[in-house]
């Protein structure tokens, strides 16, 4: 079984620049029906965007949907590649403490792999729920992550 995340993972995912607005974002979140988006600037990986950044990030600090991306986005950049195992992914996801992964081939997104696809996917439902447990530590609700 191929159990590589290159099978696993969404292909032909959308992406926004870091000038675009959070408005753009999050229209790209609702046509798509996605929670996260890459933002790509030069074929370049430089972040991704939640909906749960443009909620804590902007909207609950006062900003409108005028704010650029940059302004919102998370830049830790923390991508995945395609080669990588399932199990391998399911850990780095659980180390860093996120829910979606980038996925970069040649310096270019070539994908997004979500715990979603982990749990769905994967013939391993352990590494899924492995990850899924790191990441859904109880946060302190007054500090942006």
């Amino acid at each position: 079984m191929d159990n590589q995340i290159r099978s696993l993972m969404s292909g032909n995912v959308a992406s926004v620049s870091p000038q675009q607005s959070i408005k753009e974002a999050a229209a790209l979140m609702s046509q798509y029906n996605v929670g996260a988006i890459p933002v790509v600037e030069n074929g370049q990986l430089r972040g991704i965007i939640t909906d749960r950044d443009i909620t804590l990030r902007s909207t609950a600090q006062g900003m409108d949907g005028n704010t650029q991306v940059s302004q919102c986005m998370s830049n830790n950049i923390i991508s995945g590649d395609p080669n990588m195992s399932a199990q391998e992914a399911a850990q780095l996801m659980s180390t860093n403490q996120i829910r979606r992964l980038p996925v970069v081939e040649n310096n270019q997104v070539v994908g997004i792999v979500s715990l979603g696809d982990l749990a769905t996917k994967d013939h391993d439902p352990n590494n899924a729920g492995q990850a899924l447990s790191s990441i859904s530590t109880p946060s302190n609700p007054n500090t942006l992550q």
